[in-house]
């Protein structure tokens, strides 16, 4: 695959623009509540982006195993197709909390507070590390291989702790989805 033409200006620009308008859009329509009758349990997107956490989990994996083992195509592949699924996610999520009210955790005692350090730091996690993404994905796309697998080895870790630890609040939290 031929590199794109570098613009650190023009990427960062594109990379910080990208990740507000996501923040943002996220943040508000997170608060925002349609009340639609949409004909099926709107809980299911959140069983979708559960099965799409799990997917991208196994992709970085792969893709992990794919650089070590230098096959380079198979690793742009997979990492591309965990940014897609990424993309379908976050859509999905959006109409999960723009079709749901907030679902409270009905657990105690131990598991409550596994449930909160859980919940927090993915949180926290998955609102910092799409511009660590980007840019990741940047500096391979203008084969700048040294500074991309620099800010892999940051990204990378988080990203997978950020898909794995959402497939874990769903789990945790869907038993307590109409009650």
């Amino acid at each position: 695959m031929k590199p794109i033409a570098k613009n650190d200006k023009a990427a960062q620009y594109f990379i910080i623009a990208i990740s507000a308008v996501v923040f943002i859009a996220v943040v508000i329509l997170s608060r925002v509540k349609l009340e639609i009758k949409l004909g099926f349990n709107p809980h299911i997107f959140a069983m979708v982006n559960a099965m799409i956490n799990s997917i991208v989990s196994v992709l970085l994996i792969g893709a992990l195993i794919a650089i070590k083992q230098k096959k380079i195509s198979l690793h742009r592949n997979l990492m591309f197709g965990s940014i897609i699924l990424s993309v379908l996610f976050l859509i999905s999520y959006i109409l999960h909390h723009l079709f749901t009210h907030e679902t409270p955790f009905g657990g105690e005692g131990a598991i409550r507070i596994v449930y909160y350090i859980i919940l927090i730091s993915h949180i926290i996690l998955a609102g910092v590390i799409l511009p660590f993404i980007l840019y990741t994905a940047y500096r391979a796309l203008t084969a700048e291989y040294d500074r991309h697998k620099k800010l892999a080895k940051i990204t990378w870790p988080i990203w997978f702790y950020v898909s794995v630890t959402g497939v874990i609040v769903y789990l945790l939290i869907s038993p307590y989805y109409g009650a």
